[in-house]
């Protein structure tokens, strides 16, 4: 199947432009269509059943493990997921919203919310990035409709003006401290279901969370993580830094563009 509009422009309102400048999240309505969703629902959710060799139960996982079922890299994997991720629609959206000339991949993951998961903490993404610049965006695409009870994604508006708090990777510590330290600030907490179709888009040092999967389906999300296309490799400052340099960053070297065969330029 050939969903043709993926490289049609979405035409962001220049107060969408400002708003994500200001609280570095959004949430977009209507940028993927009812058949497009259920389509990559079942190619994604057929990849995720494939590659999936996970054999302990949701009881024996910690904190991080509940949270989701987190598996990478599908446009490698699947020429049919590989249209999404590879989607000039989104990828226009992602530099628009960056104020970049384009944007490279950094890498694409599924986030399978098993039902009656847990929460995920409170963190930064960019913890785990060796990357030198705070333009980094990821696109979160909910595959079906996401109600609070499933566990949708949480912001923190504005939260990226802290630095306290970065220096922690996904866990319960995370959660009880950069929750206390978001309430001491005073940032405002955005918690909102997803229609299908909807999708945010959030940058790489934004604080997010998000809550329980209290249904008894799969709460489903493919995302996409995108860089400055002239992003530069910083030295690694934390062990998850130097591991996503060697994974995700093959043969990139410190101080110079990130131009490996994993990183292509997607618009």
């Amino acid at each position: 199947m050939k969903i043709d509009y993926l490289s049609d422009a979405y035409q962001l309102k220049q107060e969408q432009i400002e708003f994500y400048k200001e609280n570095c999240f959004i949430k977009l309505k209507n940028v993927l269509s009812t058949e497009t969703i259920k389509y990559f629902n079942i190619q994604i959710s057929k990849k995720v059943e494939e590659l999936n060799d996970t054999t302990i139960s949701l009881e024996e996982k910690d904190t991080y493990g509940k949270a989701f079922l987190q598996l990478f890299n599908f446009w490698l994997e699947d020429d049919k997921i590989k249209e999404l991720i590879f989607s000039k629609r989104l990828a226009k959206i992602a530099a628009d919203l960056m104020q970049v000339e384009g944007v490279r991949l950094y890498h694409d993951q599924a986030l399978f919310k098993e039902a009656g998961g847990g929460i995920t903490p409170w963190h930064a993404d960019q913890y785990y990035w060796p990357l030198s610049t705070d333009k980094t965006v990821t696109v979160w695409i909910p595959l079906q409709a996401t109600p609070l009870e499933m566990g949708p994604l949480e912001f923190s508006a504005g939260s990226h003006k802290i630095v306290k708090g970065r220096e922690l990777s996904i866990s319960d510590e995370s959660e009880v401290i950069i929750k206390n330290n978001l309430k001491i600030n005073n940032f405002k907490h955005i918690i909102e279901p997803f229609d299908i179709g909807e999708v945010s888009f959030h940058s790489g040092w934004i604080f997010h969370r998000a809550g329980k999967n209290s249904t008894e389906e799969t709460r489903k999300v493919m995302t996409v993580i995108y860089m400055d296309k002239k992003m530069i490799l910083k030295k690694p400052e934390n062990p998850q830094q130097k591991t996503d340099w060697d994974e995700w960053c093959p043969g990139a070297k410190i101080g110079e563009v990130i131009n490996s065969p994993l990183n292509p330029v997607l618009f």
